[in-house]
């Protein structure tokens, strides 16, 4: 293999690297032959399987927004909002909750959580004496199919979770309004194609043509790095 290949090639792996992931875990890749530019923009499209570990949580709001937070196969974060299947909010949060995370968005089913929520809380207060609240139940939140946007284009799958919640009511306990309230949902699951690389971006990974000289092929590495360093940070909220 000549300088100027050696070359290519670097330049099309420091270019991978640096658009490769963004809200979910590698596919692995094959770089082992002459045409691995091309192998890795396939394979780093395809779909990433594993397990992803979830929370969701809301203070104060008994309403629809609440913020998530998504570990494993998924590292991901942001707000999320029970919405109806037509996507106007649901303030009762009967229907879906749709994850707006940094890297893409998707859905997931919560009305069997929120038939049981209504079964176990229909008797409060629970603590009469404190006018407080505490519950929980475990269920399943299967993800919407066809919800997936950005980085969970086509993703599949679903979490078990456990609901806890504990609420200070205020006084007299029979007006039903909080003083203090947290909803914790977290669980894991797992979760399946997961498209990582849009394709169009894929092949951006293609090595220069062999035909390219030495200076030349020097000088795309180079750029590639630099597009490597000036890519802008994601800072937290």
């Amino acid at each position: 293999m000549n300088q100027a290949r050696v070359a290519a090639l670097a330049a099309a792996a420091v270019l991978g690297g640096a658009i490769a992931v963004g809200g979910c875990a590698k596919a692995a890749t094959d770089t082992s032959t002459a045409p691995a530019a091309t192998t890795t923009a396939v394979a780093a499209a395809g779909s990433v399987h594993g397990t992803a570990n979830i929370m969701l949580y809301s203070i104060n709001s008994d309403g629809p927004d609440f913020r998530a937070v998504v570990t494993g196969v998924i590292g991901d974060y942001g707000p999320a909002v029970t919405v109806y299947p037509d996507g106007q909010v649901d303030p009762s949060h009967s229907s879906e909750m749709e994850l707006k995370l940094t890297h893409g968005s998707f859905r997931l089913d919560i009305a069997a959580l929120d038939k049981k929520l209504v079964q176990i809380t229909k008797n409060e207060p629970i603590y009469p004496g404190t006018c407080s609240d505490v519950f929980g139940l475990t269920t399943e939140l299967p993800v919407v199919a066809g919800s997936g946007t950005g980085a969970y284009r086509g993703i599949t799958g679903g979490f078990a979770v456990t609901l806890t919640g504990d609420e200070v009511q205020t006084k007299p306990c029979a007006a039903g309004a909080f003083a203090w309230q947290v909803l914790v949902i977290a669980g894991s699951g797992s979760i399946a194609d997961l498209r990582c690389v849009r394709v169009e971006e894929g092949d951006r990974l293609a090595a220069p043509p062999p035909a390219m000289g030495r200076r030349a092929a020097g000088a795309a590495a180079a750029g590639v790095q630099r597009v490597a360093v000036q890519r802008p940070s994601r800072g937290r909220e």
